[in-house]
């Protein structure tokens, strides 16, 4: 799994159970969906996103990096 696929994996997951909790529990959860597409918003303006460092930092590859020695 790259680092790419994982902030998608992670994205979504978050979009999908605060909508879920703001269905069953409280309006409020939407101000995590806004933070996760706020932040979507920011990383592809400036090209950083705390997440992927985390990821990177957890030793998931970028996209583009070989992973195995052919």
């Amino acid at each position: 799994m790259t680092v790419e696929k994982a902030l998608r994996i992670l994205a979504g997951a978050i979009t999908l159970l605060s909508l879920a909790l703001a269905h069953w529990l409280s309006g409020y959860w939407l101000l995590l969906t806004a933070f996760v597409g706020l932040n979507l918003l920011q990383s592809g303006l400036t090209n950083w996103c705390p997440a992927m460092t985390i990821f990177r930092w957890l030793g998931l590859p970028d996209a583009g990096e070989k992973t195995c020695c052919k």
